[in-house]
C-alpha cells in the first residue's frame, strides 16, 4: 500500500523488514537507516537508538541489517519484531540520515515495510522532494487500541543525525567540541577534630559550704561514628558515537588510533549479496554465464607478528586462530549465505597492537562459483572503541576467486587500515591462498586442506 504524508495503515504484529532505498549516482551522498524506541516521546536510554554503531537493541526486537547494492538502487534495512517490543514502548520511529550531503541530493528516496516471513509489501512511503534536510523521520510504528499501525511522517532535520538523536533524548558524544576548562583548585582545608556540645573546659566556682563528698566518677564508653562521605555518583553512561569512516579510492587509509580504536576487540565483517547466481566464467572469450549455485565465501587473514611469526586464519584446515594468545585473531564462524546481518566475521584483539606487524584480510570462494562476478559486498571494521570503518567492493570484471580486502599495518606503533578491494586471478593450479601470498610477499609454504 502506497501512503501519502500523514496517512497510516495497520501492520501485522510480526517481524517486519523496513527498507530504506534510494537511487545512487555521482554526487549522491550515502544514507543510513535508524530506529528509536520511544516511551512518552523520548528514549528510555541511549540503548533505544538502533543504527550503524548500535546495530542491535538489547531486547533483540530491532536490528540494523545493513546495506545492499541492488544495481540501480541501494537499500539499508532494519528488522523490527513488533510482537516482542516491550509494553512500555509506544512508538518505533524510523529515520534516515545523509552522510556527506543533504537529502536534496538523494533521488527516489523511499521507505518500505515488508512482512519478513511472506516477503510481501505492507506499506510504502515515497518521500516528497527534500532540500537542505540531512536527516528525516520517514515513518513510525505506533500502538492504537492494542494493535500496531504504520504512519508516513516525512519530517526533516537540517541538523543531521545528531539533531534528530538529541531531539529524542539521546546523549551524543561531543568529542569534537571544546573541552570545558577545569575548575579552579580550591584552597587547602585542614579538618579539625570533631567537637561535641559541652566539650569546652568549664571552671566551676568554689563551693559555698563544706565540701560534699561525691561518688567516684564512672567512665561511660561513648562511640563517636567517623564522618562519612556521601557515596560517589554512578558513572554516567558512555555517550553515543555517531561518527563513522568510509574508505574510498581517493581516501583509502585511516589510523585506528586517531579514531579511538586503540584497545578492545575489533570485529571485521564481510556481508554480501548476489544479484544473480553465477557458477563461473564460461563460453567464448570469458563471457559470464548465469547458472544457479550456492555461493560459499570464506573470510581469511594472513598475519605477521612483531616477532616474525607468520600464519593464516581461515576455516580451511580449521585454522580459526585465537583471540587471547597468538595470533590474537579469531574467525567467528562460517556463513554460507552472506544474506544474514552477521555474514562472516574475524575478531582482532587490539590490546595486542604492538604484537602485530601486519594483517591482510582477504576472501576466497570455497564453492559455488569460480568468480566474484555480480557479487555485492560490504566490509566493516568495527572497533570496540572508536568509529566504525566501512567500504564496498567494486564490481568484479575478471575471473577472480580471491579478493584482498584490507591491509592493516603497524606504523609507528599505530595500526593503519588500508582499503585494498583488489581482485586477484590465480594461475592454473595455484590456490587462492598462495595467490594472495605471492601478491603481498608473505613467503609461506602451503599444503592442501579441507573444512
Amino acid at each position: 500500500m502506497s501512503l501519502t504524508k500523514g496517512s497510516n495503515t495497520p501492520v501485522p504484529s510480526t517481524a517486519l523488514r523496513v527498507e530504506l532505498g534510494w537511487r545512487p549516482g555521482p554526487g549522491v551522498p550515502d544514507a543510513d537507516a535508524s530506529a528509536l524506541l520511544l516511551t512518552g516521546g523520548k528514549v528510555s536510554s541511549d540503548a533505544d537508538f538502533v543504527f550503524y554503531n548500535q546495530p542491535v537493541h538489547p531486547s533483540g526486537t530491532v536490528r540494523h541489517e545493513g546495506k545492499h547494492d541492488l544495481g540501480g538502487r541501494v537499500t539499508d534495512t532494519l528488522l523490527v519484531d513488533l510482537a516482542r517490543v516491550g509494553p512500555a514502548v509506544e512508538r518505533v520511529v524510523l529515520a534516515a540520515s545523509a552522510d556527506g550531503g543533504t537529502f536534496g541530493q538523494v533521488p527516489d528516496l523511499y521507505i518500505e515495510v515488508r512482512d519478513a516471513d511472506r516477503d510481501t509489501v505492507v506499506a510504502r512511503f515515497d518521500s516528497p522532494g527534500a532540500t537542505v534536510e540531512s536527516a528525516f523521520v520517514l515513518g513510525e510504528f505506533y500502538r492504537r487500541q492494542g494493535a500496531w499501525k504504520f504512519r508516513a511522517v516525512g519530517q526533516g532535520y537540517s541538523s543531521g543525525l545528531e539533531g534528530l538523536a538529541t531531539d529524542f533524548g539521546i546523549t551524543v558524544d561531543e568529542s569534537q567540541q571544546h573541552t570545558a576548562p577545569p575548575a579552579a583548585p580550591s584552597a587547602p582545608v585542614t579538618a579539625a577534630p570533631p567537637t561535641t556540645p559541652g566539650s569546652a573546659p568549664v571552671t566551676a566556682p568554689p563551693p559555698a559550704g563544706p565540701p560534699v563528698p561525691l561518688p567516684p566518677p564512672v567512665a561511660l564508653p561513648v562511640t563517636v561514628p567517623p564522618p562519612t562521605a556521601p557515596p560517589p555518583p554512578a558513572p554516567p553512561a558512555a555517550p553515543v558515537r555517531l561518527t563513522k569512516v568510509t574508505l574510498t579510492k581517493a581516501a583509502p587509509s585511516v589510523s585506528l588510533a586517531k579514531q579511538g580504536g586503540t584497545s578492545g576487540a575489533m570485529r571485521v565483517n564481510l556481508n554480501w549479496q548476489v544479484r544473480k547466481q553465477f557458477s563461473g566464467w564460461g563460453g567464448k572469450r570469458g563471457r559470464a554465464v548465469a547458472l544457479h549455485a550456492d555461493l560459499d565465501l570464506d573470510l581469511c587473514a594472513l598475519y605477521e607478528l612483531a616477532d616474525g611469526r607468520k600464519g593464516v586464519v581461515q576455516a580451511l584446515g580449521n585454522a580459526f586462530g585465537a583471540l587471547h594468545r597468538p595470533p590474537y585473531i579469531h574467525l567467528d564462524g562460517d556463513d554460507r549465505t552472506g544474506a544474514s546481518a552477521d555474514g562472516e566475521n574475524l575478531t582482532i584483539n587490539l590490546d595486542h597492537t604492538q604484537d602485530f606487524r601486519r594483517v591482510l584480510v582477504f576472501v576466497t570462494i570455497y564453492e559455488g562459483a569460480r568468480s566474484f562476478a555480480d557479487l555485492h559486498a560490504t566490509v566493516t571494521l568495527r572497533p570496540q572503541h572508536g568509529a566504525p570503518i566501512d567500504f564496498s567492493l567494486d564490481e568484479c570484471t575478471v575471473p577472480s576467486t580471491v579478493c584482498a580486502l584490507a591491509l592493516i599495518t603497524n606504523t609507528g606503533g599505530e595500526l593503519v587500515v588500508r582499503r585494498e578491494a583488489r581482485y586477484l586471478v590465480p594461475e592454473r593450479g595455484v590456490s587462492p591462498q598462495r595467490t594472495v601470498d605471492r601478491a603481498y610477499g608473505w613467503g609461506m609454504n602451503w599444503t592442501p586442506g579441507r573444512k
